[in-house]
Parts: structure tokens; sequence; C-alpha cells
């Protein structure tokens, strides 16, 4: 077997190694896993995510998804909490700490700390007779068959399951507290994601590309007024109310069909009762509409007044997809 080769099959090894230890932590669910959902969901307090090492990293992980779907939550790091964070914690949190031994000595010096305080504990760890389960209030158990490098050494399919056990845990939440793509918007403003679920048509409508003629102006000035307005088409609005719509596509095919247009007018050759949306619509929404239809442009209108036109491409270049 070549280098090559050889590299492959260790790569698929561990993808399949660790797919197969995330689907046996579904059966590791039990009461301890609906306990801690219901204490973090009836809670006054913030779930604070603690740990050592790469488990430390998980929780911080964690930490941010329970923050962005709803959940209030902190991360503290356990070396820092046993030398003066551990003031940040109030009376009323909840704390998981992540361990897969749960036996470390930080673990061990901040577990009798937590408990003095009153907090309620919840331990993730693999070792369901370790130091943290014995004094936990109750354990999320992520055991694993091994971790994936060849030694069993290297924190690799361990903190996987930690991680999948976190988003499970923050679904779960996110579920019984109703939260929506709307509560998502709000914590997540920017980026493209944020973007998709912030950003409306009237956000992208421009005042000086705000294409519109009558049903009775000349062809001649439709092309002009498409042409300087650069958007593709024009509304044609008889009493702020759309009534109508021209495009390239429209002038080409009345082209082709017409040698003579200098008698006709926009009536003629718009297209009656078009699509239009409003300015509150989710931008990312027209898009899908604007695919469906296969149409570049969108007309806005409120209240049966006419707004302007938005192109696709002022929604792409929005790094909305």
């Amino acid at each position: 077997m070549n280098k090559s080769n050889h590299l492959l099959k260790v790569a698929a090894s561990v993808i399949e190694q660790q797919s197969e230890a995330i689907a046996g932590l579904a059966p590791q669910l039990n009461n301890d896993f609906e306990r801690v959902v219901d204490w973090v969901h009836t809670g006054t307090g913030r779930l604070v995510l603690t740990g050592i090492g790469k488990s430390a990293i998980i929780g911080m992980k964690i930490s941010a998804t329970l923050n962005s779907t709803g959940t209030k939550s902190i991360f503290m790091h356990a070396a820092d909490a046993i030398h003066g964070d551990l003031g940040m914690i109030e009376q009323q949190d909840i704390v998981l700490c992540l361990s897969k031994s749960g036996t470390s000595a930080e673990i061990k010096t901040l577990v009798p700390l937590l408990k003095n305080r009153g907090n309620k504990l919840i331990g993730m760890t693999s070792n369901s007779t370790s130091f943290l389960a014995q004094n936990a209030d109750a354990i999320l158990h992520v055991g694993i068959p091994k971790e994936a490098d060849q030694n069993n050494l290297a924190p690799t399919t361990s903190t996987t399951a930690q991680l999948v056990m976190g988003d499970a845990l923050a679904i779960c939440l996110m579920e019984l507290s109703g939260f929506k793509a709307e509560d998502f918007a709000r914590s997540h403003p920017g980026g493209a994601l944020g973007k998709a679920l912030n950003i409306q048509l009237g956000h992208l409508l421009q005042l000086h590309k705000k294409p519109a003629v009558t049903p009775d102006t000349p062809i001649k000035a439709v092309i002009s007024e498409i042409s300087t307005k650069l958007v593709g088409a024009t509304a044609v609005v008889q009493d702020q109310r759309v009534v109508g719509v021209i495009t390239d596509g429209d002038l080409r095919r009345m082209m082709q069909s017409t040698d003579d247009f200098s008698a006709l007018s926009a009536r003629d050759i718009m297209v009656k009762k078009p699509i239009v949306l409003s300015s509150k619509t989710l931008a990312k929404k027209a898009l899908t509409l604007m695919q469906e239809k296969e149409i570049s442009q969108i007309i806005v209108e409120d209240a049966q007044t006419y707004m302007g036109v938005v192109h696709i491409h002022d929604i792409l270049n929005e790094g909305i997809y």
C-alpha cells in the first residue's frame, strides 16, 4: 500500500470510529439528562461551563452555543476558578463540569468548593465511577470505546462526544423555550447568517434606482427608464399603485415580434399583476421566491404604494444565498 492510500485509510478509520462512538451516546441518555434540562430550563441563573485542557475548549464552545440559542451561559476555566474566578459564580447558577477522566487535580480541588457554595453540579465525563461522577448532582455520561489515535491517548473521540452531548442539551433547551428564527436573528446580527435573518427588502431599496413609468408611457421612454435605472426592469405605476412590470426580456421579445413599435406604449407589453412583496419581507425569502419563479427583480410595494425594485444581485451582494 502506498503512502497516499495508507493515509486515506487512516483518515476513514478515524471518521468511522468517531461516528460509531457518537451513535453510542444515545443509549447512554437517562433520567439525569432530563433532570439537567429541567434544572437549566426552570432555573433563574446561568449555566456555567468549566473544565481543564481540551475539555475546557469544548466547554467554551458549548457555552457559546447555549448563549446563541437562548440559554444564559458563561465559561470559567477550572484552573482560573481556583485562583479567584470562582467569584463569578452566583448562588442561583448551575455548573457543568467537563472532564473525561473526572479525576484531574484541578477538578478534585474545584468540586468541593462548588459543593460548599451550594451550586448544583453537573458532571460530563466518560468515567462513571470517577471523583466527579460521585460528587455531581447529575451525570451526562459520554463513554467512548477509545480515542481515535493508535495509542488511545489524544483527546479526539472523547471531546467529539462532549461536543455532541452539549449540542443535544442546547437543542432540548431550545425546544422547551420555543426559541425561533426571529430570536436567533436578534443574537446574530452580523455575518452571512445574521444578514439572512435580518435584512429586509426595504434595506436594499435605492431611491435613485426606482424605475417607474405609467401605462401610457411610450416604449422609447420605457427603454430609457430601464437603461438609466440599471435594475433590468421598470414598474408600471398608476395612482402610486403597481399595475404591471416590464423587464429587459419583455423588450427583447417585443423587438423580435414587432418591426415598428413607435406607436406602442407600456400597457401594450407590460406583464399585468406582477409579483410584489412588502418592504418588510426578508431578503432571503425573496431570493427563494425569485429563484423558484426564475425572475431577476422583485417589485416592492407597501400599502398599495410603489416603493421600488430590488434586483437579485442586490441580495447576493449582501452575502445572502
